[in-house]
C-alpha cells in the first residue's frame, strides 16, 4: 500500500495551538515557522502545557510580519519578529540558549491572560541549539521543539491505539484526535506500528533519519480545546508501548536534506 503524507502542522509558539497546513519547506531545524517562539518566566526558564495547561488556549496566528497571538477573552496582540532587539538567555530542558525578548507587550499579554508573570522570545538563530548528540550527527540543530527538528505519527498506529482505549478502562476518554500528540507530518496507509522498524524515509523529495521514538507526556492528557486534563491516551500507552522508562508514540525525525518543500498527498518511502 502507498504511503503518504495526510497532514501538516506548524506550531509556531512552543506548547501554544498549532494549525494544520498543506505544504511547509523543511529546514535543518523543522518545518519553517515551527516553534521559533516560546514562552519563559521572566529569568528565561521554559514554561510548557505540562505546568500551565491554559497555554494551549493561546493561538498563535502567523501574518507575514510576526505573529498575531489570540486567546479567550484577551484581544489580539500583534508581535512583530523581534530586530535586533536584546538577547537573552532561556533554558529548554538542558539547554541554554540565546533568543531575542519579544517585548513588553506580548510581555503583558501573556501575563494578563495566564495569570502568572511570563515572557516571549524567539529564536532568531536556531543553529545555536544542537540536537542531543547521542541520536543526532555532528551539525543537527533543533529549533524550540523538545528535542528534535520534526516529529512522525501514522493514522495507522492512532487508530490501533484508540482500539486500546476503548478496550481498557478508560473508554469514555477515546478516542483521542491526533492534535493530542502534536505531530509535525502524519502518515496514511501503514500498518500500526510500522514506524518502529524505520530508519530513514522519504517523503516527497525530502530524505530524514528516523532517530528514535518519541517519548509522551502528560499534554497528551490534555483536552487542546479546553485545556482540561485526562488519564488518556498515556495511560494506555504506559501499559502497551512503553520503552525502557518512557510510554512512546511516534518517532523522531532529523532532516538530511533542508530546503526542500513537502506537501500533504507526498508519498512517504521507508528507506534502508
Amino acid at each position: 500500500m502507498t504511503l503518504v503524507v495526510s497532514r501538516l502542522a506548524r506550531y509556531p509558539v512552543k506548547s501554544c495551538r498549532g494549525a494544520g497546513v498543506t505544504e511547509a519547506r523543511v529546514e535543518p531545524w523543522g518545518l519553517a515557522g515551527d516553534r521559533r517562539w516560546m514562552v519563559t518566566e521572566p529569568d528565561g526558564t521554559f514554561v510548557t502545557a505540562r505546568a500551565l495547561p491554559r497555554l494551549l488556549l493561546v493561538h498563535p496566528e502567523p501574518d507575514g510580519q510576526g505573529l498575531v497571538l489570540h486567546g479567550p477573552g484577551a484581544a489580539p496582540l500583534p508581535v512583530p519578529v523581534p530586530d535586533g532587539g536584546p538577547l537573552v538567555d532561556v533554558v529548554v530542558w538542558r539547554d541554554r540558549v540565546k533568543a531575542t525578548y519579544a517585548g513588553d507587550a506580548a510581555a503583558a499579554w501573556l501575563t494578563e491572560l495566564l495569570g502568572r508573570p511570563l515572557q516571549l522570545v524567539h529564536l532568531d538563530d536556531p543553529r545555536r541549539r544542537p540536537v542531543d548528540p547521542e541520536f543526532g550527527a555532528a551539525g543537527d540543530t533543533v529549533s524550540f521543539a523538545d528535542g528534535y527538528p520534526l516529529l512522525l505519527t501514522t493514522d495507522g498506529s492512532l487508530a490501533a491505539l484508540n482500539e486500546l482505549i476503548a478496550a481498557g478502562p478508560n473508554p469514555g476518554e477515546g478516542p483521542v484526535p491526533m492534535t493530542r500528540f502534536r505531530p509535525s507530518v502524519v502518515v496514511a496507509g501503514s500498518a500500526p506500528w510500522a514506524e518502529d522498524g524505520w530508519t530513514a524515509l522519504r517523503i516527497g523529495e525530502a530524505r530524514f533519519r528516523v532517530v528514535k521514538p518519541c517519548g509522551r507526556c502528560v499534554v497528551t492528557t490534555l483536552d487542546p480545546d479546553t485545556a482540561e486534563r485526562g488519564r488518556e491516551p498515556l495511560a494506555t500507552l504506559a501499559r502497551h508501548r512503553r520503552i525502557g522508562k518512557k510510554a512512546v508514540f511516534g518517532t523522531n525525525l532529523v532532516p538530511d536534506t533542508p530546503g526542500v518543500t513537502i506537501r500533504v498527498g507526498d508519498e512517504v518511502e521507508p528507506l534502508e
